[in-house]
């Protein structure tokens, strides 16, 4: 039977006996899924635990939830440790990529801006509602798919910070996704790199690469990775890298 399933994130470090349920996810207990006092749920805390509890308490604006023991996650995850960095897209593109490789298994999402990116950022405000936004997609993802780990999602960065992050991690191995000047992921997965467990993936916007980024990227220790002969849009790059990262190195077969 499917688990009923709700995320509660701090809250379970200490493994209190009665939990309240946030506003959001109290209301979707009660106006949505109709629970009753007594019904069995199961509360993840988006870092990888998941418990099994009893609904203990419903009131108008709240839902408390008795916790019982400590359960296996629904679904296991996966043992590349994933980070997906994406140049910041138009519209609802960003969302879906967010959502997408959330279920994919993706650990780590970081938004770039980059030389042909689609969309700038006003200020900091703009950029931290938009945050909050992939946030809160990013748990409604976890939440359907079984896992009990949300991805991280950072704050925007420049292409530029990211390179400079990045070198500084000689340990990971790192992957730029280009419609042109690349290798096959084929031909890096039979060249003695199938125990990597950590990896970034940086895919570009629309506009693609300038000839300046492709370099710096080179020079700080990135493998220039190029998808098929088609020209693929951002977000189905994004997907699409996900899915064959996770299978080459994780455990998508």
């Amino acid at each position: 039977m499917t688990r009923k399933r709700f995320y509660a994130p701090s809250a379970l470090d200490s493994q209190p006996e009665i939990l309240t349920l946030a506003l959001d996810e109290s209301r979707h207990l009660r106006d949505v899924l109709r629970l009753k006092k007594g019904d069995e749920v199961y509360i993840f805390n988006g870092k990888g635990k998941e418990f099994k509890c009893t609904v203990d308490e419903i009131s108008r604006h709240s839902a408390k939830v008795r916790v019982n023991t400590e359960v296996q996650p629904a679904r296991p995850e996966s043992p590349l440790e994933l980070t997906l960095a994406v140049a910041l897209l138009k519209g609802e593109k960003f969302d879906l990529v967010v959502q997408k490789v959330t279920e994919l298994g993706v650990a780590r999402i970081l938004p770039v801006m980059t030389t042909r990116a689609d969309i700038r950022l006003r200020d900091e405000s703009d950029a931290s509602k938009r945050v909050l936004r992939w946030q809160r997609i990013a748990i409604e993802a976890a939440k359907q798919s079984g896992r009990a780990r949300v991805p991280e999602i950072g704050p925007p960065l420049s292409f530029v910070s990211l390179l400079a992050e990045t070198t500084r991690d000689d340990e990971q191995l790192k992957f730029l996704f280009s419609e042109r000047g690349g290798s096959s992921l084929a031909e890096m997965s039979t060249a003695g790199q199938q125990q990597r467990l950590s990896i970034i993936a940086l895919v570009g916007s629309e506009g693609g690469w300038t000839e300046e980024e492709m370099e710096d990227a080179r020079v700080a220790g990135w493998n220039i990775i190029t998808l098929g002969g088609r020209t693929l849009r951002a977000e189905t790059a994004a997907i699409a890298a996900t899915v064959l990262l996770q299978h080459l190195f994780g455990d998508l077969v």
